[in-house]
């Protein structure tokens, strides 16, 4: 039987009195979810999306073995970049445990997907993702805004120098170049956490499950290019493919979550679940091809307040959520895609606004 749920929203939640504050501002929410079946798993639409995946996969490596030694081989570095984000994003599902509530089987899913197929470890990623959902753009919790290369905050630009005060002060035109390098950064922060030993967290049977797949992933890698390709060849092909699955993935976290508020210790107090997750995080409008594209995350609101709820579900709880938060009068935001990056940017270039002012 085809599986089907009701998400239709003629009023505001019952019980979303306006200026209600903590927790209980989550719980009609909630339950109103739970009663129209949208935390129900979708283990069947899933498993469709799975195989459309590893077909295209398999579809793409037989054409590299067919066209060889080819300078036209290069023409499958952008497709095998879209399918290895759909990885991406079926392996972040799998950590939110969206797919099954079986943990193992869960797990088993992120380990093919993020070690296997990305090669990213699925242990150090899960904490990072966990943390951040915790605490979303808190700027001593969240580990997304922590200072690196780029920072977030015009305290966090304080006191930088050399290159690191030159990445700031341009970084808001430097932020879709530097994303082309995040596939490659993801795969070496996760090396390190699994190889370096790290802080000990990782159980050790873990740390060797997962090493086996990260080392069996670059070794799968390099056979099919060094295999199908010249060495010129296949460092080309490598080059372009990791930078456009870079771009791809700094397209979908984008728009999420910068230029948003910024809570601290004092403005956050009496924040519960509701307002922690909402003012912090942007929605972004579309069709089919955006959610598609983005992988879900568009419905960053929906995501964070339900991070377990299946992706296909999100743009079905989209109008409850809207309509709850307009009863307690939080604000919900949405924007287009163009928007989105414009408000991001937008704030990166403010961020580091001080610094090109002092020079």
């Amino acid at each position: 039987m085809p599986h089907t749920v009701t998400a239709t929203v003629a009023e505001p939640i019952p019980d979303a009195a306006p200026g209600r504050a903590g927790g209980s501002d989550f719980a009609p929410l909630l339950r109103t979810v739970k009663e129209q079946g949208l935390l129900e798993r979708r283990v069947a639409w899933y498993a469709r999306g799975i195989t459309v995946n590893f077909l295209f996969l398999g579809a793409i490596m037989a054409g590299m073995a067919l066209l060889g030694p080819s300078w036209w081989t290069l023409l499958l570095a952008p497709p095998l970049a879209v399918v290895s984000a759909r990885m991406a994003f079926i392996g972040h599902d799998a950590g939110h445990a969206q797919i099954t509530t079986d943990r193992g089987r869960g797990r088993l899913v992120q380990l093919v997907h993020a070690n296997l197929l990305l090669g990213m470890s699925q242990e150090w990623w899960n904490d990072k993702h966990n943390r951040h959902h915790a605490n979303p753009n808190h700027i001593d919790k969240d580990p997304d805004v922590a200072a690196d290369i780029l920072v977030f905050t015009q305290h966090q630009a304080v006191g930088r120098s050399g290159l690191r005060r030159w990445l700031t002060q341009h970084q808001a035109w430097l932020f879709f170049p530097l994303t082309t390098l995040e596939g490659v950064a993801l795969k070496a922060y996760g090396f390190r956490a699994v190889f370096s030993g790290g802080d000990g967290s990782m159980a050790p049977r873990r740390r060797v499950v997962e090493g086996l797949l990260l080392a069996a992933h670059v070794a799968a890698y390099l056979t099919l290019l060094l295999t199908t390709m010249t060495l010129a060849q296949a460092l080309v092909f490598a080059m372009i493919n990791q930078m456009l699955l870079g771009l791809h993935l700094g397209m979908a976290f984008a728009p999420n979550h910068k230029g948003m508020e910024m809570p601290d210790p004092e403005s956050c107090a009496d924040w519960g679940h509701l307002r922690r997750q909402v003012l912090t995080s942007r929605n972004v409008r579309g069709g089919v091809l955006t959610d598609w594209f983005l992988g879900g995350l568009n419905y960053q609101i929906e995501h964070h307040l339900f991070p377990s709820m299946p992706r296909p579900h999100l743009r079905l709880a989209q109008p409850l959520v809207r309509a709850h938060c307009r009863a307690l009068g939080v604000p919900y935001t949405e924007t287009g895609l163009i928007e989105s990056y414009r408000q991001a940017l937008g704030h990166m270039r403010d961020v580091g606004e001080p610094l090109r002012a002092g020079a």
